[in-house]
């Protein structure tokens, strides 16, 4: 009885001690789960700091480039997808500022009233005038497209020779050609310009209207510029050989495609004359010359010729002189003998 006395005892102690079990056992985890809530959050806190902002994603990602499906930095939430996009688009540092100054989108304003510098002249002009024609080369320099450098004394400078650019600012103000001694240099000017009216007017007038006509007759003698050289060569190489100051060559110029007699030619109206092709072979042979022009059909005789060897050497400097040595007297056939004639030039180097 006092054992179940005390158990009775113990059972009414026991209700309470297990209401305080159940009190300490419903109470004591609180402490351990908000510990570790709050070990949590400032983990979490602390991830936050960590990672990086959205406008550094935008500072350094270069321009252009997309997302690839599967990037770590990528995100379904339109909300950061908001922020990873920049206000505006980010400007393109290369085109914004060109390396030379010609590329800029603005055209380069000028002055009414130009000071050049053309290779060390001085020049001072309207804006106008440079402009007075499209297309030419002027126009276009100082059209504002594109970049002209400066001298120190802040003229346009153009590295090309001055000497006649003066001539082309006439033609440009008022159309004034120049006189005949400059033409020829001047209209070297104008191809390099490209000036297309200057080069129209001083074609046709002298001397350039003469030399068009001259290189005509020229043209029946395809090989003359090769023999100009031939005759240049050789006296060169005999004057050095003879340590002298000129040198002497035989040149034949004949006017005739096959060599005739004096009595034959009374016989033919006409410069040319035909002949079988066995006979022509008997005819054919090289005088003993240093070289040969000719033959050739035209009006223009052989003096024309001569006066044109002459004047082509003195053009490059060389001082010449030609005068009829006699003829080839080469036997050909019967009493057919080659007749042509012989000049001796005279080539003086100093």
């Amino acid at each position: 009885m006092q054992q179940n006395g005390s158990s009775g005892s113990t059972g009414s102690d026991g209700s309470d001690g297990c209401s305080r079990d159940r009190q300490s056992l419903s109470f004591s985890p609180l402490p351990t789960a908000a510990a570790a809530t709050t070990t949590r959050v400032r983990r979490f806190i602390q991830e936050r700091r960590t990672l990086p902002l959205p406008r550094v994603m935008v500072v350094f990602s270069a321009a252009g480039d997309t997302e690839k499906p599967g990037d770590a930095m990528s995100t379904s939430d339109s909300a950061e997808d908001e922020l990873r996009k920049p206000a505006s688009p980010a400007p393109n540092f290369a085109l914004s500022k060109p390396l030379h100054p010609s590329l800029s989108s603005q055209e380069q304003e000028f002055p009414e009233v130009i000071s050049l510098n053309v290779g060390g002249t001085y020049f001072t002009t309207r804006l106008s005038t440079l402009r007075r024609f499209e297309d030419t080369m002027l126009a276009a320099m100082f059209s504002g497209r594109h970049y002209i450098p400066r001298d120190a004394d802040g003229r346009y400078f153009i590295d090309r020779d001055g000497t006649h650019f003066g001539d082309i600012l006439n033609f440009l103000r008022e159309g004034e050609l120049p006189h005949r001694d400059r033409v020829r240099a001047v209209h070297r000017e104008a191809q390099y310009y490209s000036i297309g009216p200057l080069l129209d007017n001083l074609e046709d007038s002298q001397p350039l209207t003469g030399e068009r006509v001259r290189q005509a007759f020229l043209d029946l003698l395809p090989y003359y510029r090769d023999n100009l050289e031939r005759i240049v060569e050789i006296a060169k190489l005999r004057a050095m050989q003879k340590k002298a100051r000129f040198a002497k060559l035989k040149i034949c110029v004949y006017k005739e495609e096959m060599p005739i007699t004096p009595y034959e030619r009374p016989l033919f109206n006409s410069l040319r004359f035909e002949r079988s092709d066995s006979e022509a072979k008997l005819f054919e042979h090289h005088c003993e010359v240093d070289v040969s022009f000719g033959p050739w059909e035209a009006v223009a005789d052989v003096y024309d010729l001569l006066h044109c060897i002459v004047s082509d050497l003195a053009e490059r400097g060389i001082t010449a002189e030609q005068q009829c040595i006699g003829v080839c007297d080469k036997h050909l056939i019967n009493h057919y003998y080659c007749k042509r004639p012989i000049y001796e030039f005279k080539i003086t180097w100093w």
